[in-house]
Order: structure tokens, then sequence, then C-alpha cells
């Protein structure tokens, strides 16, 4: 993602719905896996600007990787968490050392996933988990994904297959951003027609780029939020995103 997209979202991201909506379903699920765990090593893979990093230290000791030192600084000024400045192929971390990895929407940025995900395997203890959220459906790939250097778009099936191959054993699949599907849905394909046919008015724009007024904002991320409180005992079968809970098993029979 560029630079400058990383500068948006410390603006955004404790305001903008889908930021609020998907940070309380990520740790409701959490707290539910990690049973009130708090001495866990912790990894955030493609952190961003550390917003999310900063709450995954109520869990433990938590630390987020960034490729650039720019953002690795802006990240620990703001979480107050270590940095560590690298890259998803080659985790300067010791073999089975984490207790918990996170990628929250940051394995569709790298090209070469089974490679990642094979040091994500590595880094992990044996019965650690590894947290996914990527966006659902390649038939939604836009401009979007593009700005955002968006290399793939997931399935339930598409992101199982992948991390069953790395050795990781499947605890929570579902989608989510589901109850506003019906609305993204028709607006995403909207503009995919405007893209073909009329072309873009700027490039650059993503869709956090869309603000609503206030009302209108604490409303989706009030329906969106709400998600969580069904997450915790069912999966959902469709919606605009994907998450995912693994496992590296604790024994080679196990996987």
């Amino acid at each position: 993602m560029e630079y400058a997209a990383y500068a948006q979202f410390v603006d955004l991201e404790e305001e903008h719905f889908w930021f609020q909506g998907r940070r309380r379903i990520f740790f409701s699920l959490l707290d539910k896996y990690l049973e009130g765990r708090k001495d866990l090593e912790i990894l955030e893979v493609g952190c961003g600007a550390g917003g999310l990093l900063k709450r995954l230290s109520a869990y433990g000791n938590a630390k987020g990787m960034e490729l650039w030192p720019e953002l690795c600084k802006i990240a620990k000024d703001r979480s107050k968490q270590s940095m560590i400045c690298g890259n998803a192929y080659a985790i300067p971390l010791a073999d089975q050392s984490q207790d918990l990895v996170c990628l929250f929407d940051t394995i569709e940025h790298i090209p070469e996933q089974e490679k990642a995900l094979a040091e994500i395997y590595r880094v992990l203890k044996p019965g650690g988990l590894v947290f996914f959220s990527v966006p659902a459906y390649q038939f939604l790939f836009s401009n979007n994904d593009r700005v955002a250097h968006h290399c793939r778009r997931y399935t339930r099936s598409r992101l199982q297959k992948v991390c069953k191959q790395a050795g990781l054993k499947a605890r929570k699949v579902s989608y989510f951003n589901t109850f506003l599907f019906p609305l993204i849905l028709p607006a995403v394909l909207i503009e995919k027609a405007k893209e073909r046919w009329i072309g873009l008015r700027d490039p650059n724009k993503t869709n956090l780029s869309r603000t609503f007024p206030g009302p209108i904002n604490t409303a989706f991320a009030t329906v969106m939020g709400s998600e969580r409180h069904l997450l915790r005992h069912v999966s959902f079968p469709t919606g605009h995103s994907l998450l995912g809970l693994f496992q590296r098993p604790t024994s080679p029979d196990q996987a």
C-alpha cells in the first residue's frame, strides 16, 4: 500500500465505521479464543499505523512488523509497542516463538503468500494461533484493490486451502461485514461499471476516501459491529470481508 494511504488511516482509524466495526468483531473473537490470556507473545504482520497493535497488547507482549522505517516510527509512536522493520518472507524471530500472529488485511498484499505462510508457521508455537482478515470475492476486485496494492481477494475455500497447504488447521472461518453487504455490493458493481465504461475520475481514491455524516457513520459502525454477537457462535455464509482463525497443530498427527 502507498505510504500516503497509511497517513490517511491515522486520521480515519478511530472514527470511520469500517475500522470501528472490524475492530469490535476482531477483538470479540480474540477474547473468546484467547480465554483471558494476558501473557502471550504476539506479532502483527503489516500493522500499518499501529491502531490495532496497541489493542493487541492487552493479551501480552505485542510487536508489529512493517516494511518502511518511517511507518515503523509512526506505529511505534502511536502504539507504544516494539516494532520490527522487515517483511513476511523472512521474519526475524526465532522458530516456535509466537503464541499469536495477526494479519489484519495484510496477506492479500503479499505476492508470494505461500512463502509468507511458511514463515508464519515457522514462528508459531505448536498450538499457536494466526488470525487473518481479507477482502472477499475476486469478482469485486476494483480500483480500490489496485490502489491498495491487493494481489487478490478471497473466498472461504481459497483461504482454507492455502492455509491447509501451509500446515495450519482451521478453527474459525467466516465472512463478515454481512449486514451491510446488500448496500455495499451494488455500490461496488456500479463503480466497476463506471471504471469500465466511463473511466476513473480519481484513480488514487480508495473506498475509505468516502466519508459519511456523523449519525450515518455511527449507524453503520453499530450495524457492522453488532455482527460480533453472532460470530462468536456461528459463521456467516457471505459478506464483503472474510476472517479466519487457524492453529499450528500441537503434533504432526493433528495436522
